[in-house]
Protein backbone atom coordinates (compact mmCIF):
# COMPACT_ATOMS: atom_id res chain seq x y z
CA UNK A 1 0.00 0.00 0.00
CA UNK A 2 1.50 3.46 -0.97
CA UNK A 3 1.73 6.19 1.51
CA UNK A 4 1.68 9.80 1.30
CA UNK A 5 4.11 12.09 2.51
CA UNK A 6 2.58 13.06 5.54
CA UNK A 7 1.99 9.33 6.53
CA UNK A 8 -1.61 8.58 5.55
CA UNK A 9 -2.20 6.16 3.10
CA UNK A 10 -4.07 6.21 -0.09
CA UNK A 11 -7.04 4.45 1.05
CA UNK A 12 -7.19 6.91 4.23
CA UNK A 13 -7.58 9.49 1.45
CA UNK A 14 -9.82 7.36 -0.71
CA UNK A 15 -11.66 6.40 2.13
CA UNK A 16 -11.85 10.93 3.08
CA UNK A 17 -13.09 11.58 0.36
CA UNK A 18 -15.91 9.48 -0.03
CA UNK A 19 -16.96 10.04 2.69
CA UNK A 20 -17.39 13.59 2.08
CA UNK A 21 -19.12 13.00 -0.84
CA UNK A 22 -21.99 10.92 0.97
CA UNK A 23 -22.00 13.56 3.46
CA UNK A 24 -22.80 16.02 1.07
CA UNK A 25 -24.89 14.03 -0.82
CA UNK A 26 -26.88 13.09 2.51
CA UNK A 27 -26.90 16.57 2.97
CA UNK A 28 -28.46 17.41 -0.41
CA UNK A 29 -31.08 14.91 0.23
CA UNK A 30 -32.14 16.30 3.49
CA UNK A 31 -32.18 19.80 1.85
CA UNK A 32 -34.35 18.57 -0.80
CA UNK A 33 -36.66 16.69 1.17
CA UNK A 34 -37.54 19.32 3.12
CA UNK A 35 -37.55 22.40 0.59
CA UNK A 36 -41.58 22.52 0.13
CA UNK A 37 -41.54 22.90 4.15
CA UNK A 38 -38.52 25.72 4.06
CA UNK A 39 -40.07 27.43 1.45
CA UNK A 40 -43.55 27.30 3.52
CA UNK A 41 -41.97 28.87 6.48
CA UNK A 42 -39.80 31.42 4.07
CA UNK A 43 -43.38 32.41 2.71
CA UNK A 44 -44.90 32.55 5.65
CA UNK A 45 -42.70 35.26 7.57
CA UNK A 46 -42.34 37.32 3.96
CA UNK A 47 -45.64 37.03 1.92
CA UNK A 48 -43.40 36.21 -1.26
CA UNK A 49 -42.50 33.00 -3.53
CA UNK A 50 -39.18 34.93 -4.91
CA UNK A 51 -37.92 36.16 -1.24
CA UNK A 52 -38.71 33.10 -0.18
CA UNK A 53 -36.82 30.82 -3.02
CA UNK A 54 -33.77 33.16 -2.93
CA UNK A 55 -34.08 32.21 1.23
CA UNK A 56 -33.96 28.92 0.73
CA UNK A 57 -31.22 28.90 -1.63
CA UNK A 58 -29.28 31.01 0.58
CA UNK A 59 -29.78 28.51 3.28
CA UNK A 60 -28.44 26.00 1.07
CA UNK A 61 -25.42 27.53 0.15
CA UNK A 62 -24.62 28.05 3.44
CA UNK A 63 -25.16 24.82 4.63
CA UNK A 64 -22.73 23.62 2.05
CA UNK A 65 -20.14 25.69 3.04
CA UNK A 66 -20.82 25.13 7.01
CA UNK A 67 -19.62 21.49 6.33
CA UNK A 68 -17.09 22.08 3.98
CA UNK A 69 -14.01 19.38 4.01
CA UNK A 70 -11.19 20.51 6.12
CA UNK A 71 -12.63 22.32 9.44
CA UNK A 72 -16.66 22.10 8.43
CA UNK A 73 -18.53 22.44 11.40
CA UNK A 74 -20.59 19.29 12.04
CA UNK A 75 -24.17 19.60 12.30
CA UNK A 76 -26.03 16.64 13.98
CA UNK A 77 -29.57 17.63 13.41
CA UNK A 78 -29.67 19.30 9.87
CA UNK A 79 -33.32 19.79 9.44
CA UNK A 80 -33.30 21.84 12.22
CA UNK A 81 -30.63 23.70 11.39
CA UNK A 82 -32.06 24.47 8.15
CA UNK A 83 -35.41 25.75 9.46
CA UNK A 84 -33.27 28.10 12.09
CA UNK A 85 -31.26 29.29 9.49
CA UNK A 86 -34.50 29.62 6.87
CA UNK A 87 -36.02 31.62 9.82
CA UNK A 88 -33.16 33.79 10.19
CA UNK A 89 -32.23 35.01 7.09
CA UNK A 90 -35.85 35.29 6.47
CA UNK A 91 -36.15 37.49 9.37
CA UNK A 92 -33.56 39.91 8.20
CA UNK A 93 -35.34 40.29 4.57
CA UNK A 94 -38.28 40.42 6.66
CA UNK A 95 -36.55 43.62 8.67
CA UNK A 96 -35.49 45.47 5.15
CA UNK A 97 -38.42 44.72 3.53
CA UNK A 98 -40.66 47.14 5.57
CA UNK A 99 -39.93 50.31 4.52
CA UNK A 100 -40.44 49.25 0.88
CA UNK A 101 -43.81 48.00 1.48
CA UNK A 102 -44.64 51.29 3.22
CA UNK A 103 -43.89 53.06 -0.03
CA UNK A 104 -45.77 50.66 -1.99
CA UNK A 105 -48.60 52.01 -4.31
CA UNK A 106 -51.61 51.13 -2.81
CA UNK A 107 -52.39 48.93 -0.50
CA UNK A 108 -49.69 45.44 -0.73
CA UNK A 109 -51.04 42.25 -0.74
CA UNK A 110 -48.62 38.81 -0.48
CA UNK A 111 -47.96 36.81 -3.76
CA UNK A 112 -50.62 34.24 -4.17
CA UNK A 113 -49.51 30.56 -3.62
CA UNK A 114 -52.07 28.07 -5.61
CA UNK A 115 -51.12 25.09 -4.52
CA UNK A 116 -53.07 22.41 -6.08
CA UNK A 117 -55.89 21.21 -8.35
CA UNK A 118 -59.39 22.19 -8.04
CA UNK A 119 -61.66 19.47 -7.00
CA UNK A 120 -65.07 20.93 -8.48
CA UNK A 121 -66.75 20.73 -11.55
CA UNK A 122 -68.30 23.76 -14.00
CA UNK A 123 -69.77 26.35 -12.12
CA UNK A 124 -73.17 26.40 -13.33
CA UNK A 125 -72.98 29.87 -14.84
CA UNK A 126 -77.34 30.94 -16.01
CA UNK A 127 -78.35 31.46 -19.35
CA UNK A 128 -77.00 35.36 -19.50
CA UNK A 129 -73.22 36.52 -18.53
CA UNK A 130 -70.92 38.61 -19.13
CA UNK A 131 -67.87 35.95 -19.50
CA UNK A 132 -68.12 32.07 -18.81
CA UNK A 133 -67.00 29.92 -15.23
CA UNK A 134 -64.39 27.68 -16.60
CA UNK A 135 -62.78 25.20 -14.58
CA UNK A 136 -58.90 24.79 -14.39
CA UNK A 137 -56.27 24.33 -11.92
CA UNK A 138 -53.13 25.61 -11.18
CA UNK A 139 -50.03 24.98 -9.38
CA UNK A 140 -47.13 27.31 -8.31
CA UNK A 141 -44.53 26.31 -10.56
CA UNK A 142 -44.13 23.88 -13.72
CA UNK A 143 -41.34 22.09 -11.07
CA UNK A 144 -42.70 19.74 -8.86
CA UNK A 145 -39.42 20.81 -6.31
CA UNK A 146 -41.28 24.74 -6.48
CA UNK A 147 -44.08 23.70 -4.46
CA UNK A 148 -44.40 24.57 -1.07
CA UNK A 149 -46.01 23.00 2.02
CA UNK A 150 -48.42 25.55 3.05
CA UNK A 151 -50.82 25.86 6.49
CA UNK A 152 -54.00 26.30 5.62
CA UNK A 153 -53.77 29.13 8.04
CA UNK A 154 -51.49 31.10 5.79
CA UNK A 155 -54.61 32.64 3.98
CA UNK A 156 -54.29 35.96 1.61
CA UNK A 157 -56.27 37.65 4.80
CA UNK A 158 -54.56 36.00 7.15
CA UNK A 159 -50.96 37.41 5.59
CA UNK A 160 -52.35 40.77 5.36
CA UNK A 161 -53.10 40.96 9.25
CA UNK A 162 -49.83 39.35 9.96
CA UNK A 163 -48.04 42.35 7.84
CA UNK A 164 -49.39 44.84 10.57
CA UNK A 165 -46.87 42.65 13.54
CA UNK A 166 -43.76 43.54 13.99
CA UNK A 167 -40.48 41.50 12.43
CA UNK A 168 -40.18 39.70 15.72
CA UNK A 169 -44.15 39.28 16.78
CA UNK A 170 -44.65 37.66 13.27
CA UNK A 171 -41.42 35.28 12.95
CA UNK A 172 -42.16 34.21 16.28
CA UNK A 173 -46.41 33.49 15.73
CA UNK A 174 -45.59 32.10 12.24
CA UNK A 175 -42.66 29.17 13.81
CA UNK A 176 -44.46 28.53 16.84
CA UNK A 177 -48.36 28.68 16.05
CA UNK A 178 -48.36 27.68 12.68
CA UNK A 179 -45.29 25.35 11.97
CA UNK A 180 -45.14 23.89 15.42
CA UNK A 181 -41.49 25.13 16.38
CA UNK A 182 -40.62 24.81 20.22
CA UNK A 183 -39.96 28.52 21.53
CA UNK A 184 -36.11 27.10 22.06
CA UNK A 185 -35.93 26.96 18.45
CA UNK A 186 -38.16 30.11 18.02
CA UNK A 187 -35.68 31.76 20.22
CA UNK A 188 -32.28 30.47 17.90
CA UNK A 189 -33.94 32.25 14.89
CA UNK A 190 -35.41 35.74 16.62
CA UNK A 191 -32.02 35.93 19.05
CA UNK A 192 -34.00 35.80 22.33
CA UNK A 193 -34.31 33.94 25.30
CA UNK A 194 -37.20 30.98 25.19
CA UNK A 195 -39.36 33.09 27.86
CA UNK A 196 -38.88 36.24 25.34
CA UNK A 197 -40.19 34.25 22.27
CA UNK A 198 -43.33 33.18 24.40
CA UNK A 199 -44.24 36.58 25.05
CA UNK A 200 -44.05 37.86 21.78
CA UNK A 201 -46.38 35.04 20.13
CA UNK A 202 -48.75 35.75 22.96
CA UNK A 203 -48.80 39.54 21.82
CA UNK A 204 -48.93 38.34 18.20
CA UNK A 205 -51.80 35.63 19.07
CA UNK A 206 -53.98 38.04 20.54
CA UNK A 207 -53.60 40.49 17.59
CA UNK A 208 -54.44 37.95 14.90
CA UNK A 209 -57.12 36.85 17.36
CA UNK A 210 -58.58 40.19 17.20
CA UNK A 211 -58.44 40.42 13.36
CA UNK A 212 -57.86 37.37 11.73
CA UNK A 213 -60.10 35.45 9.62
CA UNK A 214 -62.02 32.36 10.83
CA UNK A 215 -60.83 28.70 10.13
CA UNK A 216 -63.89 26.70 10.73
CA UNK A 217 -65.78 27.32 7.34
CA UNK A 218 -66.34 24.06 5.93
CA UNK A 219 -64.77 23.92 2.29
CA UNK A 220 -67.67 22.51 0.29
CA UNK A 221 -69.86 25.45 1.61
CA UNK A 222 -66.68 27.89 0.84
CA UNK A 223 -66.98 26.34 -2.63
CA UNK A 224 -70.72 26.86 -2.89
CA UNK A 225 -69.68 30.39 -1.69
CA UNK A 226 -67.39 31.56 -4.38
CA UNK A 227 -69.50 29.64 -7.12
CA UNK A 228 -72.30 32.23 -6.17
CA UNK A 229 -69.88 34.93 -6.46
CA UNK A 230 -68.56 34.40 -9.40
CA UNK A 231 -72.02 33.61 -10.95
CA UNK A 232 -73.24 37.01 -8.99
CA UNK A 233 -70.08 38.73 -10.71
CA UNK A 234 -70.14 37.66 -14.27
CA UNK A 235 -74.38 38.53 -14.37
CA UNK A 236 -73.90 41.99 -12.81
CA UNK A 237 -76.35 40.31 -10.45
CA UNK A 238 -75.76 43.62 -7.35
CA UNK A 239 -78.69 42.22 -5.57
CA UNK A 240 -77.38 38.40 -5.37
CA UNK A 241 -73.73 40.56 -4.98
CA UNK A 242 -75.02 42.18 -1.53
CA UNK A 243 -76.71 39.36 -0.50
CA UNK A 244 -73.64 37.27 -0.82
CA UNK A 245 -71.26 40.21 0.46
CA UNK A 246 -70.75 40.86 4.55
CA UNK A 247 -72.46 44.13 5.88
CA UNK A 248 -68.44 45.39 6.37
CA UNK A 249 -66.62 43.42 3.76
CA UNK A 250 -63.39 44.76 2.85
CA UNK A 251 -62.01 45.10 -1.11
CA UNK A 252 -58.02 45.04 -1.32
CA UNK A 253 -56.74 45.40 -4.85
CA UNK A 254 -53.36 45.43 -5.64
CA UNK A 255 -52.11 47.02 -8.55
CA UNK A 256 -48.45 47.58 -7.04
CA UNK A 257 -48.47 51.32 -9.38
CA UNK A 258 -48.47 49.15 -12.60
CA UNK A 259 -52.08 48.53 -13.56
CA UNK A 260 -55.20 50.18 -13.03
CA UNK A 261 -56.35 49.42 -9.39
CA UNK A 262 -57.53 50.75 -5.88
CA UNK A 263 -55.43 53.23 -3.82
CA UNK A 264 -57.30 52.36 -0.71
CA UNK A 265 -59.40 49.51 0.43
CA UNK A 266 -63.28 49.43 -0.08
CA UNK A 267 -65.33 48.67 2.69
CA UNK A 268 -68.76 48.28 2.74
CA UNK A 269 -71.39 45.40 1.10
CA UNK A 270 -72.84 48.25 -1.67
CA UNK A 271 -69.81 49.86 -2.64
CA UNK A 272 -67.92 46.79 -2.95
CA UNK A 273 -70.92 45.27 -5.14
CA UNK A 274 -70.65 48.35 -7.57
CA UNK A 275 -66.98 48.01 -7.77
CA UNK A 276 -67.10 44.74 -8.59
CA UNK A 277 -70.23 44.92 -11.38
CA UNK A 278 -68.07 47.86 -12.37
CA UNK A 279 -65.11 45.74 -13.90
CA UNK A 280 -67.30 44.36 -16.69
CA UNK A 281 -67.18 47.72 -18.17
CA UNK A 282 -63.56 47.26 -19.28
CA UNK A 283 -64.33 44.13 -21.49
CA UNK A 284 -65.16 40.55 -21.28
CA UNK A 285 -63.65 38.24 -19.00
CA UNK A 286 -63.58 35.16 -17.68
CA UNK A 287 -63.26 33.47 -14.20
CA UNK A 288 -61.82 29.98 -13.03
CA UNK A 289 -61.43 28.39 -9.71
CA UNK A 290 -58.33 28.06 -8.10
CA UNK A 291 -57.09 26.97 -4.47
CA UNK A 292 -55.84 30.32 -3.25
CA UNK A 293 -53.43 29.74 -0.42
CA UNK A 294 -55.35 26.68 0.78
CA UNK A 295 -58.68 27.81 0.26
CA UNK A 296 -61.41 28.12 -2.91
CA UNK A 297 -60.79 31.36 -5.05
CA UNK A 298 -60.69 32.64 -8.28
CA UNK A 299 -58.46 33.72 -11.43
CA UNK A 300 -59.54 36.13 -13.76
CA UNK A 301 -58.94 35.96 -17.33
CA UNK A 302 -59.19 38.91 -20.44
CA UNK A 303 -58.54 37.69 -23.73
CA UNK A 304 -56.98 34.52 -22.20
CA UNK A 305 -54.81 36.40 -20.15
CA UNK A 306 -54.36 36.13 -16.45
CA UNK A 307 -55.23 39.63 -15.14
CA UNK A 308 -56.01 38.40 -10.99
CA UNK A 309 -55.97 36.37 -8.93
CA UNK A 310 -58.67 36.50 -6.11
CA UNK A 311 -58.82 35.31 -2.63
CA UNK A 312 -62.02 35.34 -0.75
CA UNK A 313 -62.74 34.77 2.56
CA UNK A 314 -65.97 33.35 4.17
CA UNK A 315 -67.80 33.15 7.22
CA UNK A 316 -71.34 32.32 8.17
CA UNK A 317 -72.34 32.18 4.29
CA UNK A 318 -71.04 35.45 3.37
CA UNK A 319 -67.91 37.04 2.06
CA UNK A 320 -66.07 39.07 4.37
CA UNK A 321 -63.24 39.87 2.61
CA UNK A 322 -62.22 40.16 -1.43
CA UNK A 323 -58.28 40.29 -1.98
CA UNK A 324 -57.60 40.77 -5.66
CA UNK A 325 -53.84 40.59 -6.80
CA UNK A 326 -53.14 42.22 -10.19
CA UNK A 327 -50.00 43.62 -10.16
CA UNK A 328 -47.72 41.57 -13.11
CA UNK A 329 -45.41 40.52 -11.00
CA UNK A 330 -46.89 38.75 -8.51
CA UNK A 331 -49.03 36.94 -11.16
CA UNK A 332 -46.17 35.85 -12.94
CA UNK A 333 -45.46 32.33 -11.46
CA UNK A 334 -48.95 31.82 -12.21
CA UNK A 335 -48.81 32.26 -15.63
CA UNK A 336 -45.48 30.77 -16.16
CA UNK A 337 -47.15 27.41 -14.96
CA UNK A 338 -50.14 27.93 -17.11
CA UNK A 339 -48.07 28.49 -20.12
CA UNK A 340 -46.07 25.56 -19.06
CA UNK A 341 -49.38 23.41 -19.04
CA UNK A 342 -50.91 24.77 -22.70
Amino acid sequence: MNDHDDGTSVLDTEFQATSEVTSEATFEATFEAMRPRLLGVAYGLLGSLDEAEDVVQDAWLRLRSATAAGGGEEIRDVTGWLVVTVSRLALDVLRSARHRREEYVGPWLPEPVLTRPVPTGPVPTGPVLSGPVLTGSVLTGPDPAERVTLDESLSMAMLVVLESLSPAERTAFVLHDVFGLTFAEVGEAVGRSPAACRQLAARARAHVASRAPRFDVDPAEHRRVVHAFARACLGGDMDALVALLDPDVVLRSDGGGRVRAGRRPVSGAAKVARLLSGIQRFGRYELVPAVVNGWPGLLRYRDGRLVAVIGLTVADGRVTAVDMVLNPEKLARVTRADETRR
